[in-house]
């Protein structure tokens, strides 16, 4: 019944995000809702009111993958939301499906390799542990894996203070590591590790619960992040998503724009991880 509510609250959550005009329906008048009623949902995706209304209540398991097809074009659902309904879909079933946890370790020729890349990589599994770097990796997001939360990057953002400060954009960052999580756990539902991170985060952080009952999804790509290093001051890095095939483990590797003030950041931290003493004191952070 869990799935099946998760199910039911996506589908409700993405018809209040759907405006009338989006889908080309005139409206006259006052209306009651925000979004689209279910009755111009139902229409939209060619099903009967009645089966559509059983979906949103939880009441309705299984559907086909041509209904699940229809609503998500009648939601507007991109790529990743519509993967997730899919998602939801079975993990509504009579039976929970099975998948394999995220790795937690990393296995030590994929160290190797991030060990030969020059700029900072960092692996984390699907829950956000980080559980992976080169030594520039580390040094660049030493704060989240020296927390006290633990080094993942989602109970870093919305338990350990510190976060605000280290994240220049820290609300971008957090909804973005909410909907990462919410992706996984479509496709996740019945991992323990994942569902204790998701009622941790609850109970601790308003935030979190709050944007966690949006049912937003979102997928780590390519991007711009920017950091408020303690050593070398304000970072903008750039990074890629690339892949170990092996035990499809995320990779990120960060660049800076090249002759900008933040490659100079990177160089100075490089220079200070690979001096062989610790200097009597750290470098001064770039501006």
């Amino acid at each position: 019944m869990g799935q099946s509510r998760e199910l039911s609250e996506f589908l409700t959550a993405r018809r209040a995000s759907v405006t009338p005009a989006d889908v080309g329906i005139p409206v006259h008048g006052r209306r009651q809702v925000q979004g689209l009623r279910r009755e111009e949902v139902a229409s939209l995706a060619g099903v009967s009111v009645e089966y559509y209304k059983r979906l949103e209540r939880g009441q309705a398991t299984s559907p086909s993958e041509s209904v699940l097809g229809a609503l998500a074009d009648a939601l507007r659902l991109n790529g990743i939301e519509r993967a997730h309904l899919f998602d939801l879909a079975r993990a509504a079933g009579p039976a929970c499906p099975t998948t394999p946890p995220a790795p937690t370790r990393l296995r030590p020729i994929a160290q190797r390799v991030l060990d030969t890349i020059g700029s900072p990589v960092v692996v984390n599994n699907a829950r956000g542990d980080y559980i992976g770097a080169n030594a520039l990796g580390r040094a660049l997001f030493e704060p989240i894996f020296d927390s006290p939360e633990g080094a993942n990057g989602a109970r870093f953002l919305f338990l350990d203070p510190a976060a605000r400060t280290f994240w220049v954009d820290w609300e971008q960052i957090a909804k973005a590591t909410v909907g990462s999580l919410r992706s996984y756990a479509g496709s996740h539902p019945c991992e323990p590790a994942l569902t204790s991170l998701v009622g941790e985060l609850s109970t601790r952080s308003d935030a979190f619960r709050t944007w966690w009952a949006a049912h937003t999804v979102h997928a780590h790509a390519a991007g711009v992040k920017r950091v408020r290093h303690p050593l070398v001051g304000e970072v903008t890095v750039n990074y890629e998503m690339l892949t170990f095939a092996a035990d499809e483990l995320p990779m990120a590797v960060y660049t800076a724009e090249p002759g900008s003030a933040s490659e100079e950041a990177l160089n100075l931290l490089a220079s200070w991880i690979a001096t062989p003493t610790t200097p009597a004191s750290p470098p001064r952070p770039v501006r």
